[in-house]
């Protein structure tokens, strides 16, 4: 797959309005896989003409018959896996066990959208008052959106069109545009499924098509992931007019170890939270905390378990840490590093100069001693960065975490049932894991943080999904029968 890439709007893979357009890197290699246009408002309309119009149609098909499209993709995915890993590992960078792992989650996403049939089903209650029945039942809204980032080309998007076209909405996807070949794979399958034009369409775009869909008054609702400054900017817009919104931001996981914990094990989760993607995901730890005598035995298998890592081209099956996505994004972190040191953060191990010819690398870093309110406490990194900080007890270790001004995960190393007990009712992240480096709820269960992790009301797929798109109708009936009461007349009766 090469040249200007290609939307998909109505069916059919269609030209972009745009002449403006930019280059997709392998950021391991450097080598240029194609091209990105960077779509106007215009391309947006068309989409959303295409899904409003499809609307009418599709939210009165049975939902049995809804998601029977899904059954085909997941068959097709199914089939298709490695051939899109390795478009995964090609324009984004990570491993290629890691890249299979995104694809799979994806799947699950799929999997689960098709019990759509139970997961929208209403509620009754006969006789709420004398003779009169009540109905609640959830219909579509109509046009949704998806605004999706570089760091899990394949999952992410998967986290919301499936379930808002199985509840009987369309939709309108605008994938990442650094990250644009997994979703074209994708749709070509997609387009194998059988979902009438319009259900689903795809416009590749930067800022400009963001806000088109933000402002459009035909689309119902937003779904977006990435950065906290841009899901308030999301947020916010999408509010100010008249839109449902679900804006996932970033985050600066802690994750703490206390004495009793088995250290091999616990450090070697937490390292691979640190590091695997590349450190490139909102559920990555970022701060290890050791409390008490815990805190050296952290630090020591912390350095050993870093010793290990691979640093190299996520198709080689050697390499455990590729590259990040992007210049800039190294530069960023390079930055970040720099100002952590300055701050009185000591320096373990410097990844900073992996020895690779070319590609945006670079190696783990570990960072020792670093001190709450400095940037390194604070900030999300977003690369291979280790903190490691020690704090006297649990309750020290859960006022640290809720300090932070994101909420998004956490986790605790521990053999203590009480520990872990007080740990989960007390921290604020509305995600937690418990002797698990990276706790992503599973596609049944919803997802999203809090503070300024999350922007929205109702969290992301599983149960929580038909709540976002779908609307309550409630119904109240009664029906007079002739002789069923005297005083008052039936109103079908002619007088």
């Amino acid at each position: 797959m090469s040249g200007l890439l290609k939307n998909y709007i109505g069916g059919e893979f269609v030209d972009s309005t745009s002449k403006e357009k930019i280059e997709i890197l392998n950021p391991a290699t450097l080598e240029v896989l194609g091209h990105t246009p960077l779509g106007k408002r215009k391309d947006i309309d068309k989409a959303v003409e295409a899904a409003k119009k499809a609307f009418k149609t599709w939210s009165k098909v049975p939902v049995i018959d809804r998601v029977q499209p899904l059954f085909k993709l997941k068959i097709l995915l199914d089939e298709n896996v490695d051939e899109i890993a390795t478009l995964i590992v090609k324009e984004h960078g990570k491993t290629f066990k890691e890249a299979r792992g995104d694809i799979l989650r994806g799947i699950q996403m799929v999997e689960v959208a098709t019990s759509m049939p139970t997961l929208i089903q209403g509620e009754t209650l006969d006789n709420i008052a004398k003779d009169i029945d009540c109905q609640s039942l959830r219909r579509p809204l109509g046009v949704f959106a998806g605004i999706t980032p570089f760091n899990f080309p394949s999952m992410v998007p998967f986290w919301f069109w499936p379930f808002a076209i199985a509840s009987g909405n369309t939709y309108v996807l605008k994938p990442s545009e650094r990250v644009p070949l997994t979703q074209m794979k994708i749709f070509e399958l997609i387009q194998q499924i059988g979902l009438p034009e319009g259900v689903l369409n795809m416009v590749h775009g930067g800022k400009d098509a963001v806000n088109g869909i933000l402002e459009h008054p035909d689309i119902k609702g937003v779904n977006f992931v990435g950065s906290t400054p841009i899901a308030k900017h999301v947020y916010q817009t999408g509010a100010a007019y008249g839109k449902r919104v679900q804006a996932l931001g970033g985050a600066k996981n802690f994750i703490v170890m206390l004495p009793d914990a088995p250290v091999e094990q616990s450090v070697a989760a937490m390292v691979d939270s640190c590091l695997g993607c590349a450190g490139e995901r909102c559920l990555a730890g970022s701060v290890l905390v050791g409390v008490g005598d815990a805190y050296d035995k952290l630090k020591d298998e912390v350095l050993r378990e870093v010793s290990k890592v691979v640093v190299g081209n996520g198709l080689d099956a050697k390499t455990t840490l590729g590259p990040v996505i992007s210049k800039d994004a190294k530069e960023r972190i390079l930055k970040d590093i720099d100002t952590a040191l300055s701050e009185g953060a000591e320096l373990l191990i410097d990844g900073r100069n992996p020895k690779v010819d070319k590609g945006y690398f670079l190696a783990p870093t570990v960072l020792d001693k670093v001190k709450p309110g400095t940037m390194m406490a604070q900030k999300e990194i977003f690369g291979p960065v280790i903190g490691l900080m020690q704090v006297s007890n649990l309750d020290e270790a859960i006022e640290l975490i809720n300090s932070s001004n994101y909420a998004n995960t956490t986790s605790l190393f521990t053999t203590n049932g009480g520990a872990a007990r007080k740990f989960v009712s007390e921290v604020v992240p509305s995600m937690v894991g418990i002797n698990l480096g990276v706790p992503a709820p599973m596609a049944f269960f919803s997802f999203g943080g809090s503070k300024d992790s999350f922007f929205g009301d109702v969290k992301v797929h599983g149960k929580s999904s038909v709540e976002f798109f779908t609307e309550k109708h409630t119904t109240m009936t009664r029906w007079y029968v002739e002789g069923m009461n005297d005083a008052v007349s039936p109103m079908w009766k002619s007088e």
